[in-house]
Protein backbone atom coordinates (compact mmCIF):
# COMPACT_ATOMS: atom_id res chain seq x y z
CA UNK A 1 0.00 0.00 0.00
CA UNK A 2 1.21 3.51 -0.77
CA UNK A 3 1.96 5.96 1.99
CA UNK A 4 -0.86 8.55 1.86
CA UNK A 5 1.62 11.32 2.71
CA UNK A 6 3.97 10.61 -0.19
CA UNK A 7 1.97 9.47 -3.22
CA UNK A 8 3.74 7.38 -5.82
CA UNK A 9 1.49 8.36 -8.73
CA UNK A 10 -0.65 11.19 -10.00
CA UNK A 11 -3.22 10.70 -7.22
CA UNK A 12 -2.39 9.77 -3.62
CA UNK A 13 -3.59 6.55 -2.05
CA UNK A 14 -6.22 7.80 0.36
CA UNK A 15 -6.84 4.52 2.13
CA UNK A 16 -4.99 2.92 4.99
CA UNK A 17 -5.29 0.07 7.42
CA UNK A 18 -4.56 0.76 11.07
CA UNK A 19 -5.15 -0.77 14.47
CA UNK A 20 -4.21 -4.29 13.33
CA UNK A 21 -4.61 -6.83 16.12
CA UNK A 22 -1.64 -8.91 17.24
CA UNK A 23 -2.92 -11.97 15.40
CA UNK A 24 -3.63 -9.92 12.26
CA UNK A 25 -7.25 -11.06 12.22
CA UNK A 26 -8.82 -7.63 12.57
CA UNK A 27 -8.03 -4.00 11.95
CA UNK A 28 -9.50 -0.70 10.88
CA UNK A 29 -9.74 0.28 7.24
CA UNK A 30 -10.03 4.03 6.58
CA UNK A 31 -10.95 5.64 3.29
CA UNK A 32 -10.90 9.40 2.75
CA UNK A 33 -13.50 10.42 0.15
CA UNK A 34 -12.52 14.12 0.08
CA UNK A 35 -10.64 13.82 -3.20
CA UNK A 36 -13.41 11.79 -4.80
CA UNK A 37 -16.03 14.28 -3.61
CA UNK A 38 -14.10 17.24 -5.02
CA UNK A 39 -13.81 15.47 -8.39
CA UNK A 40 -17.51 14.55 -8.34
CA UNK A 41 -18.52 18.16 -7.67
CA UNK A 42 -16.24 19.41 -10.44
CA UNK A 43 -17.80 16.91 -12.87
CA UNK A 44 -21.32 17.99 -11.89
CA UNK A 45 -20.50 21.65 -12.48
CA UNK A 46 -18.87 20.81 -15.80
CA UNK A 47 -21.99 18.87 -16.84
CA UNK A 48 -24.24 21.80 -15.89
CA UNK A 49 -22.28 24.03 -18.23
CA UNK A 50 -21.66 27.76 -18.29
CA UNK A 51 -25.31 28.69 -18.90
CA UNK A 52 -26.55 27.29 -15.57
CA UNK A 53 -27.76 30.13 -13.34
CA UNK A 54 -28.35 29.02 -9.73
CA UNK A 55 -30.17 32.27 -8.83
CA UNK A 56 -32.62 31.71 -11.69
CA UNK A 57 -33.12 28.08 -10.62
CA UNK A 58 -33.88 29.11 -7.02
CA UNK A 59 -36.32 31.80 -8.22
CA UNK A 60 -38.08 29.20 -10.36
CA UNK A 61 -38.34 26.80 -7.43
CA UNK A 62 -39.79 29.56 -5.21
CA UNK A 63 -42.37 30.40 -7.89
CA UNK A 64 -43.28 26.71 -8.22
CA UNK A 65 -43.74 26.42 -4.45
CA UNK A 66 -45.99 29.49 -4.39
CA UNK A 67 -48.06 28.02 -7.22
CA UNK A 68 -48.25 24.64 -5.50
CA UNK A 69 -49.73 26.07 -2.30
CA UNK A 70 -51.96 28.72 -3.91
CA UNK A 71 -55.72 28.29 -4.17
CA UNK A 72 -56.04 25.93 -1.19
CA UNK A 73 -59.49 25.48 0.29
CA UNK A 74 -60.06 25.92 4.04
CA UNK A 75 -59.27 22.28 4.94
CA UNK A 76 -56.16 22.21 2.77
CA UNK A 77 -54.99 25.54 4.23
CA UNK A 78 -55.47 24.16 7.77
CA UNK A 79 -53.44 21.07 6.87
CA UNK A 80 -50.73 23.22 5.32
CA UNK A 81 -50.60 25.44 8.45
CA UNK A 82 -50.34 22.32 10.65
CA UNK A 83 -47.45 20.96 8.57
CA UNK A 84 -45.64 24.32 8.69
CA UNK A 85 -46.12 24.52 12.48
CA UNK A 86 -44.73 20.98 12.83
CA UNK A 87 -41.68 21.92 10.75
CA UNK A 88 -42.50 19.45 7.97
CA UNK A 89 -42.92 22.20 5.36
CA UNK A 90 -41.22 25.59 5.23
CA UNK A 91 -43.40 28.66 5.73
CA UNK A 92 -44.41 30.57 2.63
CA UNK A 93 -41.45 32.53 1.30
CA UNK A 94 -38.90 30.53 3.31
CA UNK A 95 -38.53 27.51 1.01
Amino acid sequence: MTDPISPSGPTPDISRVSGISDDGASGTFELDFAGHEARRRAEVLAALGDSWDPVEVMAGEAAAQQLLYSGLDADQQATYAMLVAAGVLPAAGQG
